[in-house]
């Protein structure tokens, strides 16, 4: 058999205090999810606007040819990782926002590890595309 003690104010005190707000730092946690967010977002829209700015050079330059050819598929990539971008640093935000208010935060590295080899990817083609672009406004070779 168990005593029961009468509860004292601190015991009253705690019983009032909601679940996850026991961690004195929980405002300075979501502070911190909500800039690593705003920079997820950042790079989102730098990258779709990459994306139309390789697509739109076209317009720039008289066209030698009258078929687009392969920079728009850049360009699209650009613009739909910049997208995915978005849509995965919002889900991102509001699982942590979750985790922060339950005090079960575990950091992963998946969506590191995934948004690099994406950004890796995306480098490669850059750098394919401009190495096999002529540099010659006037030249008839222009790849397919």
């Amino acid at each position: 058999m168990q005593l029961k003690l009468k509860p004292t104010e601190e015991d009253k005190d705690k019983d009032k205090k909601k679940p996850g707000r026991l961690n004195p730092s929980r405002i300075r946690d979501h502070l911190a999810n909500e800039r690593t967010y705003l920079a997820w977002m950042r790079t989102g829209i730098a990258l779709l606007g990459f994306g139309v700015v390789i697509v739109r050079l076209r317009a720039f330059q008289v066209p030698l040819i009258p078929h687009p050819g392969n920079g728009w598929k850049l360009g699209l990539v650009f613009s739909l990782v910049g997208l995915i971008t978005v849509w995965l640093s919002t889900s991102h935000y509001f699982a942590v926002r979750r985790d922060i208010e339950e005090d079960t935060y575990e950091p992963t590295d998946r969506w590191v590890l995934l948004f690099s080899l994406a950004v890796m990817i995306l480098g490669t083609g850059v750098i394919y595309f401009v190495f096999t672009t002529s540099l010659d406004p006037m030249s008839p070779l222009i790849p397919e």
